[in-house]
Formats: structure tokens, sequence, C-alpha cells
């Protein structure tokens, strides 16, 4: 591995020592690549779609078909950024749970996958259309520690178009 790949896998925005695959809720930001406006643009504080737009919105809220344990709730998409609150809630017994410090390598039923799976399924339709797109690389999350903060970042969500 080249030093500047092992430079960049060993570089990571996550929070060390947490499983993201863990019952909480994440807001999320996952932006285009170089924040090229695919996705549409805002006329008087309201987002009007491009095809690839509606395609986003449409697998967002198709997450909890692939992964029964999410729930979905405040969500944007901007010109060059969508917006989301995910929340991990799976079903778990006391006795076989399980904690796991986050680690490279295959994962599922993780943030990471989820986050994997909306952007791959986006890319793909984009492909197979013909369409312009490209996501950035990474994503950023927030982990939403309690209810105050919650409804915080679901105001800034729910009135990011207005204030873009």
């Amino acid at each position: 591995m080249t030093n500047h790949r092992k430079k960049l896998k060993d570089e990571t925005n996550r929070l060390k020592n947490w499983d993201y695959g863990s019952n909480a809720a994440y807001f999320i930001t996952i932006c285009t690549t170089n924040r090229n406006p695919f996705f549409g643009e805002i006329e008087n504080a309201k987002m009007h779609l491009t095809d690839i737009g509606e395609i986003a919105n449409q697998y967002w809220s198709d997450i909890p078909d692939h992964f029964p344990f999410v729930k979905l709730d405040a969500f944007v998409i901007m010109p060059d950024h969508v917006h989301g609150i995910i929340i991990i809630d799976k079903q778990i017994h006391p006795n076989n749970r399980v904690i796991q410090p986050n680690q490279f390598g295959p994962q599922s039923k993780n943030l990471g996958s989820i986050v994997r799976g909306f952007k791959a399924g986006v890319t793909k339709y984009a492909r197979m259309n013909d369409i312009e797109f490209k996501w950035q690389s990474r994503y950023h999350d927030h982990i939403i520690r309690n209810e105050k903060s919650f409804y915080r970042i679901r105001k800034y969500i729910i009135d990011n178009p207005k204030n873009w």
C-alpha cells in the first residue's frame, strides 16, 4: 500500500471506540464531488430536483427496505449535498449484545454500510442512465446524543432550503 493510501485509510473523522452499528441517531451529510449542483436548484426557498435528485430522494426513502433496523427522520436534498437523520434501532437482547470497535474491512448493519448502499444505488442509477454524477468520497456524521440536539438538528435540516 502506498504511503498516501495508507495515510487516507488511517485518517478518519469517525469517533474512535464508537460502534457505528449501535442503536443511536446519526446526522449525516453527503456531498457531491466538488460540490457540483447535480441535485437541482433552490428558487424562492424551495428545492427543485433534477432527475438524479428525484432518484436520491426515492433511494433515501427506500433505505429501511434494505436495512429493516433503520428508521429515517428529517431529510433534505440540497443542490450539492444531502442532510438526513438515520436512526439505528436494532432489537437487541441483553445477553446477546456484542460491541465491536470500529474497524476497517467488510461490515454490514452499521452506519457505513447504510451510507455506502445509498451512495452506490444513486451512482449505479446515474451510470445506467448516462447521467453525469459523482459523490464526494467520504461523508460527515454526527452522533446525536440528546433530545435537544436532535430537535435542533431536525430544524436545521428542515430549514436548510430557506436558509440557502
